[in-house]
Protein backbone atom coordinates (compact mmCIF):
# COMPACT_ATOMS: atom_id res chain seq x y z
CA UNK A 1 0.00 0.00 0.00
CA UNK A 2 2.85 2.33 1.03
CA UNK A 3 4.82 1.69 -1.90
CA UNK A 4 1.34 2.68 -4.07
CA UNK A 5 2.29 0.21 -7.59
CA UNK A 6 -0.24 2.33 -9.40
CA UNK A 7 2.10 5.29 -9.83
CA UNK A 8 4.61 3.61 -11.59
CA UNK A 9 3.37 4.54 -14.62
CA UNK A 10 5.04 7.77 -13.56
CA UNK A 11 8.18 6.27 -13.21
CA UNK A 12 8.53 3.49 -16.43
CA UNK A 13 7.23 5.87 -19.31
CA UNK A 14 10.06 8.70 -18.76
CA UNK A 15 12.39 5.51 -19.10
CA UNK A 16 10.84 3.76 -21.65
CA UNK A 17 10.66 7.27 -23.65
CA UNK A 18 14.12 8.28 -22.99
CA UNK A 19 15.34 5.26 -23.96
CA UNK A 20 13.27 5.38 -27.59
CA UNK A 21 14.77 8.43 -28.23
CA UNK A 22 18.47 7.11 -27.82
CA UNK A 23 17.49 4.61 -30.96
CA UNK A 24 19.68 5.98 -33.58
CA UNK A 25 22.57 7.04 -31.19
CA UNK A 26 24.04 3.83 -29.64
CA UNK A 27 22.30 2.18 -26.98
CA UNK A 28 23.91 0.63 -23.68
CA UNK A 29 21.29 -1.37 -22.49
CA UNK A 30 22.60 -2.13 -18.93
CA UNK A 31 22.22 1.84 -18.71
CA UNK A 32 18.48 1.61 -19.72
CA UNK A 33 18.39 -0.57 -17.15
CA UNK A 34 20.07 1.30 -13.96
CA UNK A 35 18.01 4.01 -15.53
CA UNK A 36 14.50 2.53 -14.91
CA UNK A 37 15.65 1.41 -11.13
CA UNK A 38 16.55 5.16 -10.44
CA UNK A 39 13.53 6.03 -11.64
CA UNK A 40 11.34 3.34 -9.68
CA UNK A 41 13.17 3.99 -6.73
CA UNK A 42 12.67 7.85 -6.73
CA UNK A 43 9.18 6.91 -7.25
CA UNK A 44 8.37 4.32 -4.36
CA UNK A 45 10.97 6.21 -2.53
CA UNK A 46 8.54 9.78 -2.61
CA UNK A 47 5.40 7.68 -1.79
CA UNK A 48 6.65 6.63 1.36
CA UNK A 49 7.93 9.68 2.35
CA UNK A 50 5.02 11.58 0.97
CA UNK A 51 3.00 8.77 3.93
CA UNK A 52 5.35 9.93 6.38
CA UNK A 53 5.05 13.64 6.32
CA UNK A 54 1.88 13.58 5.77
CA UNK A 55 0.96 11.04 8.23
CA UNK A 56 3.45 12.84 11.13
CA UNK A 57 1.57 16.49 9.87
CA UNK A 58 -2.10 14.67 10.57
CA UNK A 59 -3.35 15.65 7.11
CA UNK A 60 -3.89 12.23 6.43
CA UNK A 61 -6.00 10.77 8.74
CA UNK A 62 -8.44 7.96 8.86
CA UNK A 63 -11.28 10.06 7.22
CA UNK A 64 -9.03 10.07 4.11
CA UNK A 65 -10.91 9.45 1.25
CA UNK A 66 -8.18 8.44 -0.94
CA UNK A 67 -5.90 5.32 -0.77
CA UNK A 68 -5.05 4.77 3.04
CA UNK A 69 -1.83 5.88 4.01
CA UNK A 70 0.19 3.30 6.56
CA UNK A 71 1.27 6.13 8.84
CA UNK A 72 -2.28 8.20 9.17
CA UNK A 73 -4.11 5.43 9.39
CA UNK A 74 -1.86 3.89 12.27
CA UNK A 75 -0.93 0.57 9.98
CA UNK A 76 2.77 1.01 10.39
CA UNK A 77 4.84 3.15 12.50
CA UNK A 78 6.74 5.96 11.21
CA UNK A 79 9.59 5.22 12.00
CA UNK A 80 9.13 2.25 9.63
CA UNK A 81 7.82 4.13 7.12
CA UNK A 82 10.18 6.69 7.11
CA UNK A 83 12.86 3.79 6.93
CA UNK A 84 11.37 2.35 3.64
CA UNK A 85 11.74 6.09 2.04
CA UNK A 86 15.25 5.74 2.69
CA UNK A 87 15.76 2.54 1.78
CA UNK A 88 13.95 3.10 -2.17
CA UNK A 89 16.04 6.53 -2.13
CA UNK A 90 18.72 4.61 -1.47
CA UNK A 91 18.13 1.40 -4.03
CA UNK A 92 18.23 4.48 -6.48
CA UNK A 93 21.41 6.29 -5.69
CA UNK A 94 23.12 3.36 -5.95
CA UNK A 95 22.14 2.66 -9.34
CA UNK A 96 22.49 5.99 -10.15
CA UNK A 97 26.01 6.43 -9.06
CA UNK A 98 26.69 3.53 -11.17
CA UNK A 99 25.24 5.96 -13.98
CA UNK A 100 27.45 8.60 -13.02
CA UNK A 101 30.36 6.88 -12.84
CA UNK A 102 29.89 5.11 -16.75
CA UNK A 103 28.41 8.86 -18.04
CA UNK A 104 29.44 11.71 -15.50
CA UNK A 105 30.30 12.69 -12.10
CA UNK A 106 27.88 15.78 -12.88
CA UNK A 107 24.84 13.71 -12.88
CA UNK A 108 25.22 13.28 -8.94
CA UNK A 109 23.99 16.94 -8.56
CA UNK A 110 20.63 15.87 -10.66
CA UNK A 111 20.32 13.08 -8.79
CA UNK A 112 20.46 14.46 -5.34
CA UNK A 113 18.43 16.87 -6.30
CA UNK A 114 15.56 14.15 -7.52
CA UNK A 115 15.68 12.59 -3.81
CA UNK A 116 15.63 16.27 -2.30
CA UNK A 117 12.30 16.98 -4.52
CA UNK A 118 10.99 14.01 -3.72
CA UNK A 119 11.76 13.83 0.02
CA UNK A 120 10.64 18.00 0.25
CA UNK A 121 7.36 17.61 -1.40
CA UNK A 122 5.31 17.00 1.59
CA UNK A 123 8.54 16.81 4.19
CA UNK A 124 10.80 19.72 5.29
CA UNK A 125 9.74 23.07 7.04
CA UNK A 126 7.97 24.36 3.85
CA UNK A 127 6.64 21.47 1.30
CA UNK A 128 6.51 22.57 -1.67
CA UNK A 129 3.46 20.56 -1.91
CA UNK A 130 1.67 22.44 0.29
CA UNK A 131 2.26 25.43 -2.21
CA UNK A 132 0.47 24.72 -5.03
CA UNK A 133 4.01 23.86 -6.84
CA UNK A 134 3.81 19.94 -6.81
CA UNK A 135 2.34 19.93 -10.33
CA UNK A 136 5.62 22.37 -11.85
CA UNK A 137 7.93 19.58 -10.02
CA UNK A 138 6.40 16.79 -11.24
CA UNK A 139 6.31 17.81 -14.53
CA UNK A 140 9.91 19.06 -14.32
CA UNK A 141 11.29 15.66 -12.78
CA UNK A 142 9.23 13.12 -13.97
CA UNK A 143 9.09 14.16 -17.40
CA UNK A 144 11.96 16.51 -18.12
CA UNK A 145 14.93 15.08 -16.05
CA UNK A 146 13.61 11.20 -16.14
CA UNK A 147 12.88 11.86 -19.82
CA UNK A 148 16.11 13.66 -20.79
CA UNK A 149 18.33 12.51 -18.25
CA UNK A 150 17.49 8.23 -19.85
CA UNK A 151 18.99 9.43 -23.25
CA UNK A 152 21.51 10.86 -21.87
CA UNK A 153 22.97 8.20 -19.36
CA UNK A 154 22.18 5.63 -22.29
CA UNK A 155 23.81 7.68 -25.17
CA UNK A 156 25.52 10.40 -23.34
CA UNK A 157 24.16 13.09 -25.76
CA UNK A 158 21.00 15.45 -25.05
CA UNK A 159 19.00 15.27 -27.97
CA UNK A 160 15.88 17.63 -29.49
CA UNK A 161 13.83 15.23 -29.48
CA UNK A 162 14.68 13.92 -25.64
CA UNK A 163 13.54 17.33 -24.50
CA UNK A 164 10.61 17.00 -26.99
CA UNK A 165 9.38 14.06 -26.03
CA UNK A 166 9.49 15.06 -22.18
CA UNK A 167 7.17 17.58 -22.82
CA UNK A 168 4.20 14.89 -23.22
CA UNK A 169 5.56 12.19 -20.43
CA UNK A 170 5.68 15.08 -18.22
CA UNK A 171 2.24 16.44 -18.53
CA UNK A 172 1.31 12.42 -18.14
CA UNK A 173 2.87 12.77 -14.64
CA UNK A 174 1.06 16.03 -14.01
CA UNK A 175 -2.50 14.87 -14.80
CA UNK A 176 -1.91 11.96 -12.15
CA UNK A 177 -1.15 14.50 -9.46
CA UNK A 178 -4.18 17.15 -10.93
CA UNK A 179 -6.93 14.23 -10.39
CA UNK A 180 -5.10 12.86 -7.28
CA UNK A 181 -5.52 16.24 -5.69
CA UNK A 182 -8.97 17.00 -7.11
CA UNK A 183 -9.77 14.16 -5.19
CA UNK A 184 -9.21 15.40 -1.86
CA UNK A 185 -9.22 19.23 -2.10
CA UNK A 186 -12.06 19.22 0.85
CA UNK A 187 -9.58 17.27 2.92
CA UNK A 188 -6.53 19.00 2.14
CA UNK A 189 -8.81 22.90 2.56
CA UNK A 190 -9.53 21.86 5.79
CA UNK A 191 -5.91 20.78 6.61
CA UNK A 192 -4.40 23.60 5.29
CA UNK A 193 -2.38 22.01 2.66
CA UNK A 194 -2.89 24.51 -0.50
CA UNK A 195 -2.60 22.59 -3.26
CA UNK A 196 -2.95 23.79 -6.75
CA UNK A 197 -6.27 22.14 -6.79
CA UNK A 198 -7.34 24.14 -3.66
CA UNK A 199 -6.11 27.17 -5.04
CA UNK A 200 -7.89 26.69 -8.45
CA UNK A 201 -11.14 25.84 -6.86
CA UNK A 202 -13.21 22.34 -7.84
CA UNK A 203 -13.79 23.54 -11.47
CA UNK A 204 -10.63 25.15 -12.82
CA UNK A 205 -9.17 22.02 -11.41
CA UNK A 206 -11.22 20.04 -13.42
CA UNK A 207 -10.34 21.80 -16.59
CA UNK A 208 -6.95 22.26 -16.14
CA UNK A 209 -6.64 18.33 -15.90
CA UNK A 210 -8.22 18.28 -19.53
CA UNK A 211 -6.14 20.87 -21.25
CA UNK A 212 -3.14 18.79 -19.87
CA UNK A 213 -4.29 15.71 -20.99
CA UNK A 214 -5.16 17.21 -24.57
CA UNK A 215 -1.78 18.88 -24.52
CA UNK A 216 -0.16 15.56 -23.75
CA UNK A 217 -1.74 13.89 -27.21
CA UNK A 218 -0.82 16.92 -29.53
CA UNK A 219 2.88 17.10 -28.23
CA UNK A 220 2.66 13.55 -29.43
CA UNK A 221 2.01 14.92 -32.53
CA UNK A 222 4.75 17.06 -32.64
CA UNK A 223 7.21 14.65 -31.67
CA UNK A 224 5.51 12.68 -34.79
CA UNK A 225 6.99 15.14 -37.10
CA UNK A 226 10.34 13.85 -36.91
CA UNK A 227 9.67 10.12 -35.72
CA UNK A 228 6.29 9.89 -37.59
CA UNK A 229 5.03 6.57 -35.90
CA UNK A 230 5.13 8.37 -32.41
CA UNK A 231 1.77 9.37 -33.49
CA UNK A 232 0.85 6.17 -32.12
CA UNK A 233 1.00 7.56 -29.10
CA UNK A 234 -2.50 9.38 -29.75
CA UNK A 235 -4.27 5.72 -30.19
CA UNK A 236 -4.17 6.36 -25.24
CA UNK A 237 -7.22 9.26 -26.69
CA UNK A 238 -9.54 5.99 -26.38
CA UNK A 239 -8.07 4.89 -22.96
CA UNK A 240 -8.49 8.69 -21.75
CA UNK A 241 -12.46 9.08 -22.88
CA UNK A 242 -13.61 7.65 -19.44
CA UNK A 243 -11.63 9.42 -17.31
CA UNK A 244 -12.53 12.54 -18.80
CA UNK A 245 -16.19 11.21 -18.83
CA UNK A 246 -15.79 11.11 -14.92
CA UNK A 247 -14.23 14.40 -14.43
CA UNK A 248 -16.79 15.89 -16.26
CA UNK A 249 -19.60 14.41 -15.00
CA UNK A 250 -18.87 15.46 -11.55
CA UNK A 251 -16.98 12.15 -9.95
CA UNK A 252 -15.77 13.41 -6.65
CA UNK A 253 -14.18 12.40 -3.37
CA UNK A 254 -13.91 8.50 -3.77
CA UNK A 255 -15.78 8.28 -7.01
CA UNK A 256 -12.71 9.53 -8.28
CA UNK A 257 -10.60 6.71 -6.93
CA UNK A 258 -10.83 4.93 -9.88
CA UNK A 259 -10.22 7.64 -12.02
CA UNK A 260 -6.62 8.14 -11.00
CA UNK A 261 -5.91 4.02 -12.00
CA UNK A 262 -7.28 5.42 -15.61
CA UNK A 263 -5.18 8.12 -15.83
CA UNK A 264 -2.12 6.03 -15.08
CA UNK A 265 -3.57 3.20 -17.59
CA UNK A 266 -3.89 6.48 -19.99
CA UNK A 267 0.04 7.50 -19.34
CA UNK A 268 1.34 3.41 -19.60
CA UNK A 269 -0.67 3.36 -22.80
CA UNK A 270 -0.26 6.91 -24.73
CA UNK A 271 3.47 6.47 -22.94
CA UNK A 272 4.01 3.42 -24.15
CA UNK A 273 2.96 3.48 -27.97
CA UNK A 274 4.79 6.81 -28.42
CA UNK A 275 8.05 4.82 -27.20
CA UNK A 276 7.25 2.35 -29.40
CA UNK A 277 6.37 4.33 -32.72
CA UNK A 278 9.32 6.77 -31.69
CA UNK A 279 11.64 3.18 -31.81
CA UNK A 280 10.29 1.68 -34.91
CA UNK A 281 11.03 5.14 -36.35
CA UNK A 282 14.61 5.61 -35.17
Amino acid sequence: MGARPKTLPAAIVPVAVGTAAAVGHGIIWWRAVAALIVSIGLQVGTNFANDYSDGKRGTDGADRVGPVRLVGAGLAPPSAVKGAARYSFGVAAVAGVALCAAAGWWLLGVGAASIAAGWLYTGGPRPYGYLGLGEVFVFVFFGLVATVGTTYVISETITGLSVLAAVPVGLWATALLIVNNLRDIPGDTAAGKRTLAVRLGDGRTRGLYTTVLIGAWACVLIVATLRPWAALGVIGVIAGIAPLRSVWSGAAGGELIPVLAMTGRVQLLSGGLLAAGMALSG
